[in-house]
């Protein structure tokens, strides 16, 4: 029976340490990290290895629900697919577990929390981006990538690994901006 720990950031310039420190000291054996949003599960290529090497008694453990997602469906199917491994699941704050049945009740109703909370949060980014519009102060976010770079090392033949490892993104934005 293992603890394996699973911690998230959804930006580059997040740290990821006081979560893995924090899983590290609640006993967990391993724990994998990954900074990639947790709007969906796509491309939570970390998550998605834990899941695929739970053993029956195993259990996967993250500091809040937020960090294992955000959507209730997605939450929901965290915890199938680890009840079908015979695994189970503990948020850390507030400590839940499905190990009981109250748990499942617990989860169900913070990850419909969890994605209340989302939808607020991009309604008053909205509000606000249509504000600062308004008054002629917004100017759209500001290039994280130069995407003509992007596109001439593509072009070049250097490979979307590399060029995302040379200019500080994923590899999934180099496709995006090549394929735009």
């Amino acid at each position: 029976m293992a603890r394996i720990g699973y911690a998230r950031v959804s930006t580059l310039d997040q740290d990821l340490d006081h979560q893995a420190e924090r899983l590290k000291a609640e006993g967990c054996s391993v724990v994998r990290s990954e900074k990639v949003s947790g709007g969906s599960r796509e491309g939570r290529t970390e998550l998605d290895t834990i899941i695929a090497f739970l053993r029956p008694g195993d259990e996967l453990v993250v500091t809040r629900l937020d960090r294992l997602g955000r959507d209730t469906r997605d939450v929901l199917n965290l915890v199938h697919e680890c009840e079908q491994r015979e695994a189970h699941l503990t948020v850390l704050d507030p400590h839940v577990s499905t190990r009981g049945e109250m748990g499942h009740v617990v989860l169900t109703v913070l990850g419909m929390v969890a994605e209340m909370e989302r939808r607020f949060i991009r309604e008053r980014q909205r509000e606000g981006i249509e504000r600062a519009k308004e008054r002629g102060a917004y100017k759209g976010g500001r290039r994280r990538i130069d995407r003509e770079k992007v596109r001439q090392l593509y072009s070049e033949g250097i490979s979307a690994i590399q060029i995302a490892e040379t200019l500080g993104c994923s590899r999934m934005q180099v496709y995006r901006i090549v394929a735009g």
